[in-house]
């Protein structure tokens, strides 16, 4: 049985419950700008790209001048949710358990640093991670950036890490970079789309990941 020494984790829609209010943020921004209106659907597959490539496949025709305006809408309805945010249930005792295991922990987000940072201040969960790498200061999903950046930091083979993520985004990003997925079909991309991406296994549950995981990593304590 294959086991892990890393387990890197995307952000939004598999640690943080926040995929409605990201949807509804965008939502907001297109209104507040006059542009179309995108579905949840649409809304919800750009979750987990980096914004400047979400909004311009959500906006094609936002103009380099309307960008600014535009990332200042979404900000300002997302911060008016962003205190309201929780973990899914039984992420604060995933992430503790695997800490308690030795397991090294990394997070990769289509988040902005600035973004990050806010949420794992407001958490007070900077100590949980060795390592975390956002798509402003490397490269968005599904470029493996991020990863290969976390990989060389942490001195990690590809077989010895795990990605996990509620996108296809994430899927590939980890295909891209040579190492395995765990999707979880809770978040923003439903069980079809996932399956369509081939993680290397799909879990439906908080609970379902953290039984996979047990028996997936190397335990070093």
């Amino acid at each position: 049985m294959k086991r892990y020494s890393a387990v890197v984790f995307d952000w939004d829609g598999t640690l943080m419950d926040s995929t409605h209010s990201i949807a509804s943020s965008i939502q907001g921004a297109c209104r507040d700008l006059s542009f179309p209106v995108p579905s949840d659907s649409e809304a919800r597959w750009v979750i987990g790209l980096s914004l400047d490539i979400a909004l311009y496949r959500l906006v094609p025709d936002l103009t380099a001048e309307q960008y600014p305006l535009f990332l200042e809408s979404y900000k300002e309805h997302f911060h008016k949710q962003d205190t309201q945010l929780r973990f899914f249930e039984g992420v604060p005792e995933l992430v503790s358990g695997l800490r308690q295991k030795k397991v090294m922990l990394g997070v990769a987000t289509g988040k902005s640093r600035a973004g990050l940072d806010r949420m794992l201040q407001a958490q007070q969960w900077h100590h949980h991670f060795d390592i975390t790498r956002c798509a402003d200061e490397s490269f968005g999903k599904p470029h493996p950036g991020m990863l290969l950046d976390i990989m060389q930091s942490l001195d990690l083979q590809p077989e010895q890490v795990l990605m996990v993520g509620d996108t296809s985004h994430d899927v590939l990003m980890a295909r891209n970079a040579g190492i395995d997925s765990l999707a979880v079909s809770y978040g923003a991309h439903d069980k079809s789309t996932l399956l369509d991406s081939q993680p290397t296994v799909m879990v439906d549950t908080v609970d379902a990941m953290r039984g996979w995981l047990d028996g997936h990593v190397v335990e070093l304590n």
